[in-house]
């Protein structure tokens, strides 16, 4: 399946912005899905997930201040960011895995299928 990432953009610190990620087919119910983000000079790191029932899974960095949803009729999955910080600056990728289990949707190795990133970027 191929995944089509976009929203990026630049904010202020403070401000909110919302993610979007369309997979080329329908895979609600059968994938699970994810956000990883990428700072420069710096390792892929999870972001936020959900299994194929839909339980969501969230790095702790941005529990409280991320929802990842998805919306089956759109065939999109989003990731609303709320009070963005200097230190969310990244690019942010989409990822969709089958029949991923809940304790490994942290993993990036567990994914199957990326997206091509877009870049947030946090500054004043």
């Amino acid at each position: 399946v191929q995944l089509q990432a976009s929203g990026g953009g630049l904010v202020q610190p403070g401000a909110s912005l919302k993610l979007s990620c369309v997979p080329s087919r329908r895979i609600f119910g059968s994938y699970g899905m994810g956000w990883f983000r990428q700072a420069p000079g710096k390792q892929r790191e999870f972001v936020a997930a959900f299994n194929l029932s839909g339980s969501s899974k969230y790095a702790d960095s941005v529990k409280g201040r991320f929802t990842i949803s998805r919306d089956s009729a759109k065939n999109t999955m989003y990731l609303q960011m709320n009070s963005l910080k200097p230190e969310d600056t990244a690019v942010y990728y989409c990822a969709a895995a089958p029949r991923i289990v809940y304790s490994q949707l942290h993993y990036p190795g567990s994914y199957a299928s990326w997206g091509q990133g877009t870049q947030v970027t946090v500054s004043s």
